[in-house]
């Protein structure tokens, strides 16, 4: 008896932390249940094998609890599914490299780790055209300035608060921006790059707060960035690419908001969830760490690349434009209900 009482509490636990993400509640005790949703996928199934196992299904709350706890594994694999190889790929594949590609890294570096040598050994390997450091600072500063024979083009940013941001491109920069969206000390970056054969396209690098209990209480000012950058992107008149440390997860309501506004695509759906955090513990992984593109580029290559010692693990991904992908590939769109939720967001925040 005393089996099955803890087997029901447990179940309802599990139909609690699926549905409680459902609210428009911005609480960080709310908001925490987005991240694990493959970790509770596997409890949420647990649960429920054991349902059929341990209760007596002549009692009615046993009966009830097993079909909410089913009811809550689909609702998980509704979420996850996307981000996994048995899904159709949102993001065509190209036919390889050339001129009108660009590879992009990102790598949280956690500011307080001390092996430069390991980042910089994976950028001389992979060589992107544009890297980006989170939580750099002026120690990560000096130990990358190998790199910059390499990377003219360059945007120092070093803070001790684990926001510091550090920008280096192989290709030319125009009309660089450094903004402040919704925090004075949390920088973000908007530029245009040239790539090779001579196009224009939009960049936009990113690292909010999370909602946690030692960073930021609710996530109201992450959303809001993220959205204000997604507004950005859609009324941007060439090819985009928004990039870097969103503190999201890509099957989060807040994230899927931001493509729905932004009309940008993730090259991940259809692939994998290409989990960067934690680096340091296998069993609680989720996807922090983002790229979106608009629907004119394809992708060539994305990866998430060995351990430097942080707690992220940095992300590789080379893309190449194609004016003509854009009638090729279904780009998210946001109906009204959308945009009046994202200014409500918005205007929360600032």
């Amino acid at each position: 008896m005393l089996l099955e009482i803890l087997l029901i509490s447990f179940q309802i636990l599990m139909f609690f932390a699926a549905f409680i993400t459902l609210f428009d509640i911005n609480h960080w005790t709310v908001r925490i249940f987005d991240f694990p949703k493959l970790q509770l996928w596997v409890l949420t199934f647990i649960a429920s094998a054991l349902g059929f196992i341990v209760l007596d299904f002549s009692m009615n709350l046993s009966t009830v609890t097993t079909i909410l706890v089913l009811i809550s594994l689909s609702f998980h694999t509704y979420k996850v599914l996307p981000y996994s190889i048995f899904y159709p790929k949102e993001v065509l594949k190209s036919n390889g490299e050339n001129g009108n590609s660009i590879s992009l890294m990102a790598s949280n570096v956690l500011m307080d780790n001390t092996n430069y040598d390991k980042l910089i050994q994976l950028v001389q390997k992979y060589k992107p055209d544009v890297l980006l450091t989170l939580e750099s600072d002026e120690k990560w500063q000096k130990a990358l300035k190998p790199l910059e024979k390499d990377y003219p083009h360059l945007t120092k940013i070093p803070q001790d608060n684990l926001y510091g941001m550090h920008f280096y491109s192989k290709l030319k920069t125009k009309n660089l921006q450094i903004k402040y969206l919704v925090s004075k000390n949390i920088p973000s970056i908007e530029t245009d790059l040239i790539l090779d054969c001579g196009k224009s396209i939009k960049l936009f690098c990113l690292h909010p707060k999370p909602p946690s209990p030692t960073e930021a209480e609710t996530s109201t000012n992450r959303d809001a960035e993220l959205l204000i950058v997604g507004k950005k992107a859609r009324k941007s008149d060439r090819p985009t690419i928004v990039f870097g440390d969103l503190n999201d997860v890509a099957w989060s309501n807040s994230t899927k908001l931001f493509r729905k506004i932004s009309k940008l695509l993730d090259p991940r759906v259809g692939r994998g969830n290409f989990s960067t955090f934690h680096a340091k513990y296998s069993l609680l992984r989720w996807p922090l760490d983002h790229l979106f593109h608009s629907d004119d580029f394809l992708l060539n290559k994305i990866k998430v690349l060995p351990s430097i010692g942080s707690d992220h693990f940095p992300i590789y991904a080379s893309l190449k434009y194609h004016p003509k992908a854009e009638n090729l590939q279904e780009e998210p769109t946001a109906d009204k209900q959308d945009q009046e939720v994202a200014r409500e967001k918005i205007n929360a925040a600032v």
